[in-house]
């Protein structure tokens, strides 16, 4: 173990020293406060207007209703212009000048066809912004609404005062037979934040397992490294070196993620910005979560870590090592998506709480259904359980693959030489 300790430590050290280590470490804060406090920047600064023609090619009141409503409600000034049928494509094009020289941002094209059947066109520099769109669509489906229940004899106050209730139904999460205080929102939101996380964490340190088993042996330095200490030494050295850059880097990350958490308001007032300073709530992470995701990382990444490096112990370049992941990338990718449909569409199904038990999905799986489902405490123990075996299996043959591969070059071996290589002794 002394010696499996000098390569741990430098692969640690060789790792947390490089500029990307220190890129990766500084990014990851920023992109966290950029998802905690861009949303509220955004919706405190949206309240700019934009100024539309609304083209009426009406022979009723509809186009000076939709004109009246969009001035009334929404964040636009709305300027009505009568047009004649026959006349409508040269003043669009007109208008669609004075849209290039932004002196509006576009034009609503409305018909006795839109009363008809629901049709309208926009045309503007700003047709691409969903949330602006969407707010359009809406307030002119209200004005067609009110003219269609005009023509029908019907009082547009009196359907407008029976959907004046608004429904707010609150989701709350259940655990243990006990309602908590955690929203369904806030659930989804950890358990999807909790996916991305072991899926990059897991993927991304695995492969710099097998970078840094490529690069000794493409370099003969193996060669030197294995004349002093045993192969599965080496094996383990890198791995948990890689493994211990990978928690260090993912610790500082929730420090700051809970300094950025508990300080949100007031660097919310520093950015200018009042009241709460999100977008949307925020969900609380219990210290059992944290554990839970803690063991699963690491298991999980010892696993993946074992397989990427008995890969890279069978490949002779780099090249050769890109292709050769391929299998293992694939049995961890299917797996991670198999996870996220099945939390999205059936969280108790049998689906899901297969693959918390199966070695190569259960890194991923188990935290998910921790977070959005009431797991039960021997269940998760037989999950980490059977996650130990698989590992400690996968462990010992990639050893045996990389004791004999380690020092392999040229063709890379079949299928059946790398069982043999599992099989001897």
């Amino acid at each position: 173990m002394r010696k499996s300790w000098v390569v741990i430590r430098r692969e640690f050290l060789e790792r947390v020293r490089t500029k990307w280590f220190l890129v990766g470490t500084v990014l990851g804060p920023v992109l966290m406060a950029l998802l905690i406090f861009l949303p509220a920047v955004m919706v405190s600064r949206s309240g700019a207007e934009r100024a539309i023609a609304v083209m009426d090619v009406t022979t009723s009141e509809f186009g000076q209703r939709v004109t009246e409503v969009l001035d009334e409600r929404g964040r636009l000034q709305a300027t009505r212009m009568q047009v004649e049928a026959a006349a409508l494509e040269t003043t669009a094009d007109s208008l669609a000048q004075a849209v290039g020289r932004k002196e509006i941002d576009g034009f609503l094209i409305v018909t006795d066809q839109t009363v008809e059947d629901g049709r309208a066109e926009y045309r503007g520099s700003n047709a691409t912004a969903q949330i602006e769109m969407e707010m359009l669509q809406h307030f002119l489906g209200q004005a067609l609404l009110t003219e269609r229940l005009n023509q029908v004899g019907v009082d547009p106050q009196l359907v407008a005062h029976a959907n004046s209730v608004r429904l707010d139904m609150r989701t709350v999460t259940i655990r243990g037979g006990e309602a908590t205080e955690q929203s369904g929102e806030a659930t989804f939101m950890l358990a999807y934040f909790m996916w991305f996380l072991l899926y990059m964490a897991i993927l991304l340190y695995g492969v710099q397992v097998l970078g840094a088993v490529v690069e000794e042996k493409t370099t003969r330095i193996v060669e030197v490294l294995v004349s002093s200490l045993r192969p599965f030494e080496l094996l383990m050295g890198k791995v948990l070196g890689v493994g211990a850059v990978g928690l260090f880097q993912l610790s500082i990350w929730a420090v700051t993620a809970r300094l950025l958490l508990t300080q949100r308001d007031v660097i919310g007032r520093m950015l200018g910005l009042e009241g709460p300073a999100q977008a949307f709530p925020l969900p609380e992470v219990p210290v059992s979560t944290i554990v839970v995701l803690l063991i699963y990382f690491v298991l999980g990444f010892f696993l993946y870590a074992a397989l990427f490096a008995a890969v890279a112990a069978m490949s002779s370049t780099e090249a050769e090592a890109r292709q050769a992941q391929a299998p293992v990338t694939i049995f961890f990718v299917i797996p991670s998506v198999l996870s996220l449909m099945a939390m999205l569409t059936e969280p108790d199904g049998a689906l899901f709480v297969a693959l918390s038990y199966i070695p190569f999905s259960s890194p991923i799986s188990m935290p998910l259904r921790w977070v959005v489902s009431d797991v039960p405490i021997h269940e998760l123990i037989g999950s980490i359980a059977l996650l130990m075996l698989g590992l400690l299996l996968i462990t010992w043959i990639a050893g045996r693959i990389y004791r004999v591969g380690i020092l392999m070059y040229g063709k890379r071996p079949s299928p059946k030489e790398v069982w043999r290589w599992v099989r001897a002794s």
